[in-house]
């Protein structure tokens, strides 16, 4: 499995997205552009100029027409995706963390983070068709979460919300009333801060990562714990695979940690578990600082790792990936 490195930001990465198709891969970065490539070769179409800070996370449309991307400038952006126009700015008073499209693309959930005297906060936003309609005002605001929010995901049918972050609670609001309907237990829980946040390609279940050295896959509608998957680092991103019953991992120690040991040392690799026997069943090595950002291609294929060195890696699956038995 060779990687094609891909070489565009000039800061470390923070997210990874495909669209629908898999034939679009958008970056964000610590570097203020987010970045579209070609999904099958690594090849950069593009930038989206226009954020003044670190770029946390990104959207795409289900015709992947529009991309929708989240901001430390205090700033959510919709954006054309084959012109790079922006289209709408929603302005905050903090940063904003999250951000995560509903099914149908007419609502968005976007996260905002503890600032000055600001509590963090979940806000669902109407996203119209016709943008001269636009609206910058919220439709629902959900506080009292302490702590950042580094997640935010549309639970089945647009009905929930499922949120994670610092205070290490998985939680389950209702996207109507702002009602929480269920969070994890301390004793099944994460102990330290949820840094990501996955679902799968059915939304019948969910993967998060956190510091404290685990992934853990929940059911989306009851959190009920299903499986953990431990390993010895600190876990900043995870994704599920949508064609085997593989999982994929993703961390390392913090940069500021690591600047005087090696790649070896600082454990960057991707790491695989089988979804099901929670065993560890092989890793891809390459980046030289943690990883921060982990994405399958739809088709199950391929993957991306985005890292703190600043590069993406696509990795094309041979066919004995697929020969695997377990």
């Amino acid at each position: 499995m060779r990687p094609i490195l891909m070489k565009g930001h000039e800061r470390p990465l923070t997210f990874l997205k495909y669209n629908r198709d898999g034939d679009l891969l958008f970056s964000c970065a610590k570097d203020h552009t987010p970045t579209v490539w070609y999904g099958h070769n690594g090849e950069r179409l593009g930038t989206y100029r226009g954020h003044n800070g670190a770029v946390w996370c990104c959207d795409v449309s289900r015709d992947s027409t529009r991309l929708i991307t989240s901001s430390a400038d205090q700033t959510v952006k919709l954006w054309n995706v084959e012109t790079g126009t922006q289209l709408f700015s929603f302005n905050f008073e903090s940063p904003a963390r999250a951000v995560d499209l509903a099914e149908g693309d007419k609502l968005v959930v976007i996260t905002t983070d503890p600032f000055m005297e600001l509590p963090s906060a979940i806000h669902i936003k109407r996203i119209e068709k016709d943008l001269s309609k636009q609206s910058a005002d919220s439709i629902l605001t959900i506080t009292g979460i302490k702590g950042r929010i580094n997640r935010a995901v549309w639970g089945p049918l647009n009905r929930t919300i499922i949120s994670g972050g610092e205070d290490a609670v998985v939680r389950i609001w209702d996207s109507e009333t702002g009602k929480l309907l269920r969070e994890s237990e301390k004793e099944t829980g994460h102990q330290k801060p949820i840094t990501s946040l996955f679902k799968s390609a059915d939304g019948s279940h969910f993967l998060t990562g956190s510091l404290d050295k685990s992934a853990k896959l929940w059911d989306i509608r009851t959190l009920t714990l299903i499986k953990t998957y431990v390993t010895e680092r600190p876990v900043n991103a995870v994704a599920i695979s949508p064609l085997l019953d593989h999982v994929v991992i993703g961390g390392g120690q913090e940069a500021s940690h690591v600047t005087t040991t090696d790649r070896r040392a600082g454990k960057f690799e991707a790491k695989f578990f089988h979804k099901i026997l929670e065993e560890e069943i092989g890793g891809v090595k390459g980046h030289f600082g943690p990883i921060n950002a982990l994405a399958f291609n739809p088709d199950g294929r391929s993957f991306a790792s985005g890292g703190e060195d600043g590069y993406v890696r696509l990795h094309h699956f041979d066919n004995d990936y697929f020969h695997i038995k377990m």
